[in-house]
C-alpha cells in the first residue's frame, strides 16, 4: 500500500502473470459490458515503486512502470503519464501534472518538445489551465488569462485536453478567446492527423523544436515556440503579457492574420488575449 492523492492505493505486481490477468480482466469487463472505448491509466511513475518492494520476479521501479504501460497496448484508446522504454509505441502520453501558475505554463512547450524528441510523439501537455487536482478547488483565485494562454498552447499540440469546463469559470471575453483557439485547432486538425499517421510509420515527431528542422541558425535555446511539422511555426504567449518576441528561421513566413504577415525575425509583436500567433513557411 502506498499514499495516493486521495488516500492510499495498492500496488499491483505486474511481474506476476496472475496480477496482470486480473487487472486486464477488470478493464475488459468494462469494454465488453459497457462499451468503454479505452482508458486513462494514471500513475505508474517509477517513484511510486519502492526499491524495497517485493515482486514475483525482481524488477527495478522503471521496469514496473514499463510493465504497467505495456497493458495500454491492448486498447486502441489509452493515455499514460509515465512510460519506460516504449518510445514509438501506440501509447498516448501526457505530461506530468502541471499547476495553475505561469511558471508551469512556461514549462509546457519545452517539456512537450523533450517528450516528443524522446520518441513519445502522441503526446498531450496535461490539462488546460492546470492538471493538478488542487488547481480549481478555489474558483475565486484562478487566473482567466492563464486558462486562455494555456488553451492556446494546447491548440496546435498533438492533443488538446480540457478538464474543468471553461464555461463554468470564464467570462464571455475569455470564453470567446478559448473558442478562437479551438477554431484554430479545427482548421489544422487534418494536418495534425496527417502528421500523426506519418509518425506512426516513421517515428517522426509531430511537434518539435525549431532547431530540429532549422539547425545551425541559433535556435538551440528557443523554448517558447515550436514547430508543427516542417512548415508551421507556433509562437504562443506563455506569460501574463500582451506581447512577445517572434523568432523566425530563414525563408518566407506567412502569418495567421493580416497584422502578422510582415513580422521580421526577433520582432516584438503585440498579441491580444485572443491571439495565437502562428506562421506557415511558404514554398520557394
Amino acid at each position: 500500500m502506498i499514499p495516493w492523492w486521495n488516500g492510499y492505493s495498492a500496488l499491483l505486481d505486474f511481474t506476476n502473470p496472475a496480477a496482470e490477468k486480473w487487472f486486464v480482466g477488470q478493464l475488459d469487463y468494462l469494454v465488453n459490458e459497457f462499451g468503454v472505448d479505452g482508458f486513462k491509466l494514471d500513475a505508474g511513475d517509477m517513484d511510486f515503486y519502492p526499491e524495497t518492494a517485493l515482486s514475483m520476479t525482481p524488477a527495478s521501479p522503471n521496469r514496473h512502470s514499463e510493465l504497467y504501460a505495456r497493458i495500454g497496448l491492448r486498447y486502441p484508446l489509452n493515455e499514460y503519464r509515465a512510460c519506460w522504454k516504449l518510445a514509438g509505441q501506440p501509447l498516448a502520453q501526457r505530461l506530468h501534472d502541471k499547476n495553475h501558475n505561469w511558471e508551469d505554463v512556461q514549462k509546457l512547450i519545452p517539456h512537450m518538445i523533450t517528450e516528443s524528441l524522446a520518441g513519445y510523439t502522441f503526446s498531450c501537455p496535461d490539462m488546460i489551465g492546470g492538471g493538478d487536482y488542487t488547481s480549481f478547488l478555489d474558483l475565486k483565485s484562478f487566473d482567466q488569462d492563464l486558462v486562455v494562454r494555456s488553451a492556446q498552447i494546447h491548440a496546435l499540440m498533438p492533443m488538446m485536453q480540457f478538464s474543468v469546463a471553461p464555461w463554468r469559470i470564464l467570462d464571455k471575453e475569455h470564453m470567446d478567446a478559448v473558442k478562437e483557439a479551438v477554431k484554430i485547432r479545427e482548421k489544422f486538425t487534418p494536418r495534425i492527423m496527417e502528421l500523426a499517421r506519418e509518425s506512426a510509420k516513421t517515428g517522426a515527431p509531430i511537434i518539435c523544436s525549431l532547431d530540429y528542422y532549422f539547425p545551425g541558425q541559433g535556435f538551440e535555446s528557443v523554448n517558447n515556440q515550436f514547430m508543427l511539422g516542417e512548415t508551421i511555426l507556433v509562437a504562443p504567449v506563455d506569460k501574463k503579457e500582451t506581447s512577445r518576441t517572434i523568432v523566425l528561421p530563414k525563408g518566407k513566413w506567412l502569418g495567421d492574420m493580416v497584422r502578422f504577415t510582415k513580422v521580421e525575425n526577433r520582432t516584438p509583436l503585440k498579441c491580444r488575449l485572443s491571439d495565437l500567433p502562428y506562421f506557415v513557411l511558404q514554398k520557394k
